[in-house]
This record gives structure tokens, sequence and C-alpha cells, in this order.
């Protein structure tokens, strides 16, 4: 079974070729291919290739499947006997990605 870890927007995911992850929204419109070259880790099934801190030449190949927006959560701050309440709601953008190929160098 091969994975990478991969980062983008941030943060860092694992991902697995036929799988969809939904990472930081990203600019591109659903069907479009995309290619991460920040490879932190890989593996092919028996052996493990890390980075220092990345992997050179190694590339993962997803195709964006929609883009979407996560669930709501609500900021709420108040001070009690000032009359002082404020609510945000806020709603983070994502990318839905299914990863179709992962190359390691």
């Amino acid at each position: 079974m091969s994975y990478a870890i991969i980062r983008t927007g941030g943060k860092q995911f694992r991902v697995e070729p036929g799988k969809t992850v939904r990472i930081p929204s990203l600019v591109g419109e659903a069907g479009e291919q995309i290619e991460f070259d920040d490879v932190l880790l890989g593996s092919d099934g028996d052996k493990i290739q890390t980075g220092l801190p990345t992997l050179s030449g190694a590339k993962v190949t997803a195709e964006i499947v929609k883009h979407g927006r996560g669930e709501k959560i609500v900021v709420f701050k108040m001070k009690r006997r000032k009359n002082y309440a404020r609510k945000q709601g806020h709603r983070q953008g994502f990318t839905e990605v299914r990863i179709n190929d992962i190359t390691l160098g």
C-alpha cells in the first residue's frame, strides 16, 4: 500500500491513491488536474523515504472534485455586566481532491 505525506495550505495530509481528501481552498475548476511537489514522506509499500524537509523529484497528482464550505462555527464574545455581546459565524472553505498517482523520486 503506497502513501505519502504532503504539505499544502500550511497543513500536512496523508494521501493514498484513489482516496479523496479535503484540503484548504485551492484555485482551480472541478475536474482540473493539480500536482503537489511538497512531499514530506513517501512509502511504496515496503520502503519508506523521508525528506529533509521534502523529497526531491517526488510529486503527487490529483484531480479537483469540488469546492465547498465546511460546517458553521459560532464565535460568541460576552463581557458580563457591561452590555457587550458579539456573535459571529464562520465557514471555512475547502477543496476536495481525488489522489490519482504518487511518484517518489
